[in-house]
Formats: structure tokens, C-alpha cells, sequence
């Protein structure tokens, strides 16, 4: 399953890290719609709201299906013929659909059948992993291994198609496969659109820590045949959807149990042999179980929110020479991160 995931990025980098080609061949960086109603967060839960990729098709009917817009969406797909007024009323979690099952279940098979295909945008997502003789769940954070270029390092804008010098060179981005719909309420008022992630059996790399996985599509000509409904046909673009080990992670600190909390600590890399050190001392088992259930208390939003933690000292040492070097990838984009605050604001207050 998914059901926590990281997407904090301000709208304007989020937009360069999505830079595409259409049918043509030109590079095209893709627009908002209701760009005001996308909150970047470290720590996003269902019912919250991310951005997603789709076809312009769904909403221009003379559009080419290649070229793509970015829609803030509802997590958790609340059918188009729920005949509640309040889409919370809705009995049964969509957060995620099997892909098994996907053509069995009337509230996927349906707008799947329109071609309502979309990718979910995330830095990447959370698992818990139940730690052997404990109720203790350690977390972890999941996303695409990270390569560095001799262009990294820049956080460089676009400000036209034309100057792709400056292109998005960053961390990548996790695309996951998704199905979304259109709800509007009996009674009237403004269409819900909602989402949810297609999961599929999880790779090897990943089953130790949970069964599940979400559906990735690892590449762009996979994005590209999802999103392209208009000339892809379902039978088509259901080939895509597989496990994927072109995956990584790392395990973070119980601090991303709470889904309010949002700060880069979410993510940054803890050492395990800290907490095993804390389970032979006398009253780790409490510790641990308190651990588990709670976390820091939200903070005051009048205090500023730690930006950075001295991850070096936290970072794990795993024999994965991929891992590794993700994690070290991880600590130099936190560092960007903050070096770039003030410019990453104003471009989200734009």
C-alpha cells in the first residue's frame, strides 16, 4: 500500500522537474490549473491534496492528448456517482486500488474505461516496517536512486521552453501511476477531482519492509504512454503497470508518524544502530512502543520551522552502493534546500 508521501517542492520547481516533449518533439514544461490549491508538504496523508500529471485532453477537447497540465487533486477517488453530499460519508478506502482488481471494482473500472489516467508527483513515499519481536514500526522513505551530473547542484529556472540550459537537473521525481475522477454534488457546487495510486506487488527489494508497493512508471516513455490516453488504448497502458527495482530507501525518524508534522526531518536519514543501542538498554520496549504511537507535538506556527538537520551524523551504513550514494544525495539537496529558502518562497507566493 501508500499511504503517506512527500511532496514539498514550490510549484514553480515542481514545474521544471516535470519539463517534457510532446508528440512533436518540443520540450514543454506543463501548466497549472487551480495552481492556488497545491500545499508542498513533507508529509502529505490521504484526504490532503497533491499535484498530479494529465493529458490537456481532459479538459480542452481540442488539445493534442501528448501535451500535459499539473492538477492539485484529492487523495483518495471519490466516484463520480457517489450520490452523498459529503465525499467524507464515503464508506471505503480509495487512497489505493490493487491493480488485480482494478477492472473488477466499479469505482476504478469506471473512470479508467474514460481514460482518466493520471501520474501521482511525489520526492517519493513512506512505509513502516514492523521491527521482529516488537510493536515497533519502523518508518522508511522510498523513491527513485538519484545519479548526480555535471549540471546538479543548480536549481537553474527555465523562463522560456527555449532556454533548456537551464532545465531541471534535481532530485527526480517519483511518478506512480493513478486513476482519477470527477465528482460533482447532488445538491450542486463546484467538481471534486480525486485520485488514487494502482499498487501492485512489491519488488524484491522492497518486501521486507511491506507486500505492497504503488505502480511506478520508471522513465518518461512509460509516463508518456500513461498519460496519452487519446492514443493509447487501456488494454495498452495496463502493461505498464508492474513492480519496478529500480527503487531506494532509507529509514527515517518516527517523526513522520504524525502526519502533522512537516519538516525536512520527515526524510532525513537516521542510523538504525541508534535505536538498537536504545532496545538493549532497560526500558527500551516502553521507549520503543512510545516512540511508535507518538510523535513531537505540532509546533507553534509562529515559531520557524527547522529547515536542517545534521544529517552526516545519521546517515545509514548500508552495503548498497546505491542507497549509500542517494542518501549522500539527499543530505547535499537538504543543504540546497535551505540555501535556496528565500528564493523557493517567493516563487510559491508568486
Amino acid at each position: 500500500m501508500c499511504g503517506r508521501i512527500s511532496c514539498h517542492l514550490p510549484r514553480d520547481v515542481l514545474t521544471r522537474a516535470c519539463a517534457y516533449r510532446n508528440r512533436q518533439g518540443e520540450r514543454r514544461l506543463p501548466e497549472w490549473r487551480d495552481a492556488d490549491k497545491y500545499c508542498p508538504s513533507y508529509n502529505k496523508s490521504p484526504r490532503s491534496s497533491s499535484p498530479v500529471l494529465l493529458s490537456r485532453l481532459h479538459f480542452e477537447k481540442s488539445a493534442d492528448s501528448s501535451e500535459r497540465i499539473i492538477v492539485p487533486m484529492r487523495w483518495g477517488l471519490v466516484p463520480s456517482w457517489f450520490q452523498e453530499s459529503d465525499p467524507s460519508k464515503l464508506l471505503f478506502n480509495t487512497a489505493n486500488c490493487r491493480s488485480d482488481t482494478i477492472m473488477e471494482k466499479r469505482s476504478f473500472r469506471l473512470p479508467l474505461g474514460k481514460g482518466r489516467r493520471c501520474v501521482v508527483l511525489a520526492d517519493g513515499f513512506y512505509e513502516w516496517q514492523r521491527c521482529q519481536g516488537t510493536y515497533v514500526k519502523q518508518p522508511y522513505f522510498i523513491y527513485f536512486p538519484q545519479t548526480k551530473s555535471e549540471k546538479s547542484g543548480s536549481i537553474g529556472a527555465a523562463d522560456s521552453p527555449e532556454d533548456w540550459n537551464k532545465v531541471w537537473d534535481n532530485w527526480r521525481l517519483l511518478t506512480m501511476a493513478g486513476i482519477f475522477d470527477c465528482w460533482e454534488p447532488p445538491e450542486g457546487g463546484d467538481h471534486l477531482y480525486s485520485y488514487t495510486i494502482i499498487t501492485v506487488d512489491a519488488c524484491k527489494v522492497l518486501n521486507d519492509i511491506h507486500q505492497r508497493m504503488p505502480a511506478i512508471l520508471d522513465g518518461e516513455e512509460a509516463v508518456s504512454k500513461w498519460l496519452d490516453f487519446g492514443e493509447v488504448s487501456t488494454q495498452e497502458a495496463l502493461k505498464l503497470i508492474h513492480p519496478t527495482e529500480n527503487i531506494t530507501f532509507h529509514p527515517v525518524s518516527f517523526v513522520v508518524n504524525n502526519c502533522l508534522n512537516n519538516t525536512p526531518d520527515c526524510l532525513t536519514p537516521v542510523d538504525l544502530s541508534v535505536i538498537k543501542q536504545l532496545k538493549a538498554r532497560g526500558c527500551s520496549h516502553r521507549m520503543l512502543q512510545w516512540l511508535a504511537r507518538n510523535s513531537p507535538t505540532k509546533e507553534d506556527p509562529k515559531t520557524p520551522q527547522k529547515t536542517e538537520s545534521d544529517v552526516r551524523q545519521f546517515l545509514p551504513k548500508s552495503p548498497s552502493s546505491v542507497k549509500r550514494s542517494s542518501a549522500v544525495l539527499l543530505e547535499q539537496w537538504l543543504k540546497q534546500e535551505k540555501e535556496e529558502e528565500p528564493v523557493a518562497k517567493q516563487l510559491h507566493s508568486e
